[in-house]
């Protein structure tokens, strides 16, 4: 799972609440192998949409997906 490589020194509240907002993304998004590199481009958008101030995993999934809109 790329995400757990990007969170650092991330406290365990944080990491849990990015690791739902990258796999609710991703569901979204319907990919399915984590290790795809667009797999780590979510995470990495997770995080960065988190570090902008949003919080709440399923707010941090529904940007996520807005940004990147629909993968055909």
């Amino acid at each position: 799972m790329p995400i757990n490589r990007l969170l650092g020194n991330a406290s365990s509240g944080d990491a849990e609440r990015l690791r739902q907002a990258f796999a609710a993304t991703l569901k979204s998004l319907d990919l399915v192998n984590r290790n795809d590199p667009i797999s780590e481009i979510v995470a990495r958008k997770v995080i960065e949409i988190d570090a902008a101030g949003t919080h709440d995993p399923d707010e941090i999934a529904k940007r996520a997906v807005r940004e990147f809109g629909p993968l055909d």
